[in-house]
């Protein structure tokens, strides 16, 4: 299970309407992020929760992606909860929240 299903999955347990927003560009090897750093969108329980979704050995540059990218900061006074996932092989997780 890929570490954006095992976030979907969750949410959606924590009482989430999630999905991921992550697009695949046709013709090669990449993929594109909204707004460069969300994965996952999902709605509920009176939020709106933005996720990147990786493994956990990365968890540390994903968080320095994000603060670099001044779309964080837009959606954090937009009252988004932001979350890094960091997913183990054993299907353990590390969460961290930015703000």
């Amino acid at each position: 299970m890929t570490p954006n299903q095992q976030s979907v999955r969750l949410l959606r347990e924590r009482g989430y309407i999630a999905d991921v927003v992550e697009l695949r560009i046709p013709g090669t090897n990449q993929s594109r992020d909204l707004f460069g750093i969300i994965d996952i969108v999902a709605i509920g329980n009176g939020q709106t929760v933005g996720v990147q979704a990786t493994t956990a050995d990365h968890v540390s540059h994903r968080r320095v992606k994000m603060l670099e990218n001044p779309a964080l900061a837009e959606l954090l006074r937009c009252g988004w909860l932001i979350l890094i996932h960091g997913w183990r092989k054993d299907g353990r997780l590390r969460e961290e929240t930015l703000s």
